[in-house]
């Protein structure tokens, strides 16, 4: 994923934030942020740490829509943050740097070359997590347990060019992700071990069957 910093020097980075207004807000892990950037138009950047956006139903199963690792974007025009059901959880103690879209697209001065590069690399993230969303969308398409998992898998191996998947989240945070039982997954993934199509250690995926 680009950084919506990249080709930006620290110096630049500094002018660009005043310009912007951005204000910058520390979070200890299991808080809940929804609160702070559930207004309109609102843009977050994690410097730091690791976030996760739930959906939690009536019934309380609980479904991870969406990961925000580091120096990646989340907001209320980009990710699922208008569901009543919905929530901004800190798994890891994280910096959060928050801005104003209205800042962003109503500067007059477009000559300056840290600001027009930081657009075009707000341009390059929000493609990218448009087709993260359309990912995400196939795999919640497949109506079994073991055909989420194998298009999550292929996928994922398919994005990095290799047969290994490292998941970034424990197998938990897996099902949730899959909106899976917990219990039914593991089944599923001892029935894939056992039929030869991938091996685990940790979380560690080898994918053995053909890619697509």
């Amino acid at each position: 994923m680009p950084n919506p910093f990249d080709n930006i020097s620290v110096k630049n980075r500094e002018k660009l934030l005043k310009l912007l207004e951005a204000h910058t807000y520390y979070f200890q892990k299991n808080s809940s942020i929804l609160p702070i950037i559930k207004e309109e138009n609102m843009l977050g950047i994690l410097l730091t740490g690791y976030l996760q956006i739930i959906k939690i139903d009536h019934n309380g199963n609980k479904t991870i829509i969406e990961e925000i690792n580091e120096m990646e974007l989340f907001g209320s025009n980009i990710s699922s943050l208008k569901n009543n059901e919905n929530e901004v959880i800190v798994k890891e103690d994280s910096e959060i740097i928050l801005l104003d879209y209205n800042h962003i697209t109503q500067q007059e001065d477009e000559k300056k070359d840290y600001y027009n590069q930081f657009i075009k690399n707000l341009l390059k993230i929000f493609i990218l997590k448009l087709n993260e969303k359309n990912e995400r969308i196939e795999v919640l398409t497949k109506k079994t347990i073991r055909n989420r998992l194998l298009e999550y898998f292929n996928m994922e191996a398919n994005k990095h060019g290799s047969k290994y998947v490292y998941l970034p989240f424990n197998f938990t945070d897996l099902a949730d992700y899959l909106g899976v039982d917990r219990s039914a997954m593991s089944r599923e993934m001892k029935y894939l071990k056992e039929e030869g199509l991938i091996k685990v250690k940790g979380k560690k995926i080898t994918i053995l069957f053909e890619r697509t």
